[in-house]
């Protein structure tokens, strides 16, 4: 996989832990020649995201709806190569990046870990909004658990990770932080993740277009994988 034209903002300085300002795609003074891509993956299905429940730091099992989509994953992942190969430490995460064919080689990422949701863990929006009508994740947040700020902070070192990377990078993780790993990519607010849908076992490609971060692809399954990654 050829890698793209570096980003004309190589050595700009990372973001502060608020959110709010432009991810690090790169360590300072890095001076690459090059910038590769940031592949990722959400576990395949669980109890809890068939039901809609918010599922943060609950180790909940793939079922084997989830099992057999990760197993697909492998399939459809064959001959990709990657110089980094991420993981949350979550057991839903970890089966997935296992059965996709990438558990060698997968270096475990505690910031890969999903929203801790507190006090909406287990539940949910419909069960809260009976509660707080109008509530959004993105916009109104949780108690007990993680601001949104303290996520982006941690999708930061993400995307830093892979800007360090010398080739590709694939994370295999959790649908609500690696929407904010993607609107980080992107140099947006951490709440623009709201906007990207990530479905279970699908797939998203976070790259380059002539120095300009992009999303290349997003929400992908099946097929349409191998013409992209």
């Amino acid at each position: 996989m050829p890698a793209p034209t570096p980003p004309a903002d190589a050595d700009r300085e990372p973001a502060g832990p608020n959110g709010d300002g432009p991810p690090a795609r790169h360590p300072p003074g890095a001076g690459r020649a090059a910038a590769g891509r940031l592949v990722v993956v959400r576990h395949g299905q669980t109890e809890w995201s068939r039901d809609g429940r918010h599922t943060g730091r609950t180790d909940v099992p793939l079922l084997p709806e989830g099992e057999r989509q990760a197993a697909v994953l492998r399939d459809w992942l064959a001959g990709c190569r990657f110089s980094s190969v991420l993981v949350s430490p979550l057991e839903r995460a970890r089966r997935t990046c296992d059965l996709a064919g990438f558990g060698a080689s997968a270096a475990v990422c505690d910031d890969l870990a999903e929203w801790d949701y507190g006090d909406v863990e287990g539940r949910t929006s419909a069960e809260v909004r009976a509660e707080r009508p109008g509530w959004t994740l993105w916009h109104d947040g949780v108690t007990g658990g993680e601001t949104l700020d303290q996520v982006a902070a941690r999708a930061d070192r993400v995307v830093a990770a892979a800007a360090a990377a010398p080739g590709d990078t694939i994370a295999f993780a959790h649908g609500h932080v690696l929407r904010v790993v993607a609107a980080r990519w992107l140099g947006l607010q951490a709440a623009s993740g709201a906007h990207f849908e990530l479905g279970p076992a699908a797939i998203g490609v976070l790259g380059w277009e002539h120095g300009t971060p992009v999303i290349s692809a997003w929400n992908l399954a099946g097929g349409d994988i191998r013409r992209v990654v």
